[in-house]
């Protein structure tokens, strides 16, 4: 006989008024608080949890220390509003309309984890950055988003009932105080979840002033890629993501020269006298320095990789804190016992890998995301966790979590019996799809990754295939698909490829690699 969940059985042997009752008080104590907290574009290896050993990141490693990190988790769309789509619906793009950040608004009116927990009695919040369009959020009873990509400073939200607020500070620390005095106002006799959604660390990276210049006595380490020639790789060498061409001096490192006053303003636009007074005494040091220096070629693009790093991790400081704050608040709240935490990005990153910042490529360092969660007395402390996981399963993670049922349309695996140490029938090959085709004339392209190999088709820009041997060429330096001697594996791989696209329905997938090209 097939066990019932105590969902089911409450429904079915119960009268309706001792029903209501059960719903009010038991059910609502056993099932646990959500506390999803998402950032913008933050690496794993920025991550000490991670090995980065160059920096610490305490807040977000707490969650490893007392909880489980994630080794292989993964995105189906390494771009920021898809994936954001993907994480709410548990479908890939195709199947939630969301492809990309230029071409689509999300339709809120189709299935989502806050819309399956909100009827099955949670209270569901959204702060911070959704980055989802412009349509009035649904399955949520409450929200406070900002607008776009949002402003680092003084920022403006959008909240329930599509009223708009702007807020004095730096955007971190009001995500966290908003979600605090969510939590406060909150009906306390119903579980709830909540999640957080950080600006940072999108570019471009803008640290909390009292974060300035906290790496400034810190070399940071190259890639040994950095100098990437993107030999055998047409889509590598066609792409517009250096930090060598592609980064700009104004825009992204603030180094303000006399007629970058549009980068200028876009920068500091929303900041008062006195945070552009620290803003501008520190970064005009930098140009100072810079004037002094007066570096050339590869070692001006050597600078401007330390500025990068410098920036970036500054802004990835500022978050992690607030992350400490946000942990803190639900210890001293009495709310940690019964409540999974998981921090995750929307996505990888690339710091300088293959000469690179930004995301989007099915290579390793932005298909691959952190993720690390917390939920005493369930999750082991000090857990690793090396099961391929996506960000598809969170949905339903989620809606199993709260002994809801997960609709048909997700596609996602619920991994809560992973987290049980119980059987779990998870993944042994990954499938991706990148639709933009315009920014940093990146390609578009879907793939395949097994516990090995990876195998990309890229089509639009570039018509090409590459295959990787992840265990000998861990940093997919070497595309073998030409390779005679790799013919059998090639043709495996795309048995395999053409499996997972029919497992998905992803018809426009399937179109492209029915040409045999």
């Amino acid at each position: 006989m097939k066990q019932l969940k105590l969902w089911d059985f409450a429904k079915r042997a119960l009268q309706p008024g001792l029903l209501l009752l059960l719903l009010a008080g038991v059910v609502h104590a056993q099932r646990p608080n959500i506390v999803l907290i998402l950032s913008d574009d933050h690496a794993f290896q920025t991550i000490s949890a991670y090995g980065n050993r160059q920096i610490q990141t305490p807040g977000i490693d707490r969650l490893a220390k007392e909880g489980a990190l994630f080794n292989k988790a993964y995105v189906t769309n390494s771009i920021c509003g898809p994936s954001r789509a993907s994480i709410l619906t548990g479908t890939y793009s195709h199947i939630n309309g969301f492809k990309d950040n230029v071409s689509f608004n999300f339709n809120f009116s189709q299935e989502s984890f806050a819309k399956v927990l909100q009827k099955s009695g949670y209270q569901t919040a959204w702060i911070g950055k959704m980055h989802l369009g412009d349509s009035i959020p649904q399955g949520l009873d409450y929200y406070s988003i900002l607008p776009g990509q949002g402003q680092y400073y003084n920022p403006d939200f959008i909240q329930t009932g599509n009223t708009t607020r702007r807020y004095q500070g730096y955007v971190t620390d009001i995500i966290t105080e908003e979600a605090e005095n969510w939590l406060e106002r909150r009906d306390p006799s119903k579980p709830f979840c909540l999640v957080i959604g950080h600006k940072a660390t999108h570019r471009t990276w803008m640290p909390a002033l009292e974060d300035l210049g906290r790496y400034d006595n810190i070399n940071f380490d190259l890639p040994e890629n950095f100098f990437d020639n993107y030999a055998t790789r047409e889509a590598a060498a066609a792409q517009d993501m250096t930090i060598a061409k592609t980064m700009r001096m104004a825009h992204d490192l603030k180094i303000y020269e006399t007629g970058d006053s549009l980068a200028i303003e876009n920068s500091v636009k929303r900041m008062t006298a006195d945070q552009k007074k620290q803003w501008f005494a520190y970064y005009n040091k930098i140009k100072a320095d810079l004037h002094a220096k007066a570096p050339q070629g590869n070692a001006l693009t050597e600078w401007k990789f330390q500025r990068y790093m410098k920036d970036y991790l500054s802004t990835a400081a500022s978050l992690d804190r607030n992350i400490g704050k946000t942990l803190d608040y639900l210890d001293q709240n009495g709310l940690s016992k019964n409540t999974l935490v998981i921090y995750m990005s929307d996505q990888g990153f690339y710091m300088g890998e293959h000469g690179w910042f930004d995301k989007r490529f099915m290579y390793e360092e932005s298909f691959r995301t952190p993720m690390l969660m917390r939920y005493p007395g369930v999750i082991k402390p000090g857990s690793v966790i090396n099961d391929y996981v996506m960000n598809i399963d969170l949905a339903p993670t989620f809606i199993d979590l709260a002994d809801g049922a997960v609709p048909d349309r997700m596609q996602g695996i619920s991994f809560l019996p992973l987290l049980q140490n119980k059987k779990y029938a998870g993944r042994n090959t990954l499938y991706y799809h990148y639709y933009e085709n315009g920014e940093h004339a990146v390609s578009p392209h879907f793939g395949i990754k097994t516990h090995r190999y990876k195998l990309i088709r890229f089509y639009n820009k570039i018509e090409s295939w590459e295959l990787f041997d992840l265990e000998k060429d861990p940093r997919e330096m070497k595309n073998i698909y030409s390779d005679p001697k790799m013919k059998v594996l090639a043709t495996s791989l795309k048995k395999e490829l053409a499996k997972q696209i029919k497992h998905y329905g992803d018809k426009e997938a399937a179109a492209i690699f029915g040409t045999g090209k």
